[in-house]
């Protein structure tokens, strides 16, 4: 990788191209990461419409009269650090053009349902020939073999199938998924990995190789500790609310004036919750002296917690419970998190410019990684439809104003 000097810093991907085909959310979550670790996302969107989720609003971004724009809010969260360049895959120009641009990238990350991008000539089996390096992941909704290979995939059904709408939600109560599209953004973040590994093999070997990833199988994997429970002891998990399978008390209780969150991890953490709230009645009582017993018996015990926890406050409670070192936490919305200080100090709000917002710049979600020697870089804010194609095609193919007049005539690009 070329090294960076002076103040400029240092990016771990630098001299990665990914050629980008995904829209919607894993996909580019995917490739926003991987754009944020230093590599030249090179967004291929429609000409005329783009990312689906360009229009998935409200909220839009605001001009400077107070109007919405095009860019909506959801498709701000996933596509920064990314340059976005229209074509037209339908014309065999624009799959000639495709082409070149995939000879100068080193992945190619895309999420057409199975066997679309081959009937282009865009397969990974018809572009490994041709180009033996290419790293070319493929997301779907259930993978490139089984019987639903060619089903349309969603979050949501994700989300069902793959069993975390069974254990979500309170018991007897309908099945509810996770408030955001996680099965999505996990899918991302699975193959972002899957993808440097890939990357790390094609340095020492030349060879590249097709990814194979989705959102059911990765749905599958984040059971977890859930999903193993199953498989190791035959029971059927099922909802608990606010509440923890293998831990008590571990879930939310209402306060005086609202709710927190109890987090006993073991033993002592339990007994000294007895003790700032003066229960020396539960923490005396054999059937709760240990976690296996509190599981056993926690349609006694949780019960029983609930009036001394309405003695204080969520702010009283979690000064106490923090003095005793007993984890604890207040359920904060939204607007809550981001005025947390915890938050605040790990700069997890960042703003960026943007051409169409009326105060010049867009709020944004930071990426979490935080890196010593090489920090993420916020390089692009989620581009316009099409705003670096003539960039792109002279700085990576070389190509004149005047061929690039001549694609736009053709309606390639």
């Amino acid at each position: 990788m070329p090294a960076s000097s002076g103040s400029k810093p240092i990016l771990p991907l630098d001299g990665v191209r990914i050629f980008d085909l995904t829209r919607i959310l894993a996909g580019p979550t995917c490739t926003q990461l991987l754009g944020d670790l230093g590599a030249d996302v090179i967004k291929i969107e429609r000409r005329g419409q783009g990312d689906d989720t360009r229009s998935w609003g409200p909220p839009y971004v605001k001009d400077a009269e107070g109007n919405d724009t095009t860019e909506s809010a959801y498709y701000l969260c996933a596509n920064r650090s990314k340059r976005s360049v229209t074509m037209d895959l339908s014309k065999p120009d624009g799959i000639a053009l495709a082409k070149r641009l995939i000879g100068e990238s080193d992945i190619l990350v895309e999420n057409f349902k199975v066997g679309s991008l081959a009937k282009l000539g865009l397969g990974y089996e018809q572009l490994r020939e041709e180009f033996p390096g290419l790293i070319y992941c493929s997301v779907t909704g259930f993978g490139q073999t089984g019987p639903y290979a060619k089903r349309a995939g969603y979050d949501f059904l994700a989300q069902g199938m793959g069993g975390i709408m069974s254990i979500t939600g309170t018991p007897g109560g309908e099945p509810v998924k996770v408030g955001v599209g996680i099965a999505d953004v996990m899918t991302g973040m699975y193959a972002s990995t899957a993808i440097l590994a890939a990357l790390r093999h094609r340095d020492r070997t030349g060879e590249g190789q097709h990814i194979d990833i989705c959102l059911l199988d990765s749905q599958v994997a984040w059971l977890v500790n859930e999903g193993t429970n199953y498989l190791v002891g035959g029971k059927v998990p099922q909802p608990l609310g606010n509440a923890h399978p293998n831990i008590v008390p571990y879930q939310v209780f209402p306060t005086k004036d609202g709710h927190i969150i109890l987090a006993c991890g073991n033993d002592g953490q339990y007994q000294r919750w007895c003790e700032v709230a003066g229960a020396g009645d539960l923490r005396d009582d054999p059937r709760y002296a240990t976690n296996p017993l509190r599981i056993k018996n926690r349609e006694t015990l949780c019960p029983a917690m609930v009036p001394y926890m309405a003695k204080m406050t969520t702010d009283e409670w979690v000064a106490a419970l923090e003095s005793a070192g007993v984890p604890c936490g207040p359920v904060n919305t939204i607007d809550q998190v981001f005025e947390n200080p915890q938050v605040q100090a790990r700069e997890m709000r960042i703003e960026l410019d943007h051409p169409l917002s009326g105060d010049g710049k867009v709020p944004l979600i930071a990426n979490p990684l935080k890196m010593s020697g090489t920090p993420v870089t916020y390089r692009h804010a989620p581009p316009t439809l099409g705003q670096h194609t003539d960039e792109v095609l002279a700085e990576i193919l070389g190509m004149s104003a005047e061929e690039i007049a001549a694609e736009k005539t053709k309606g390639v690009v």
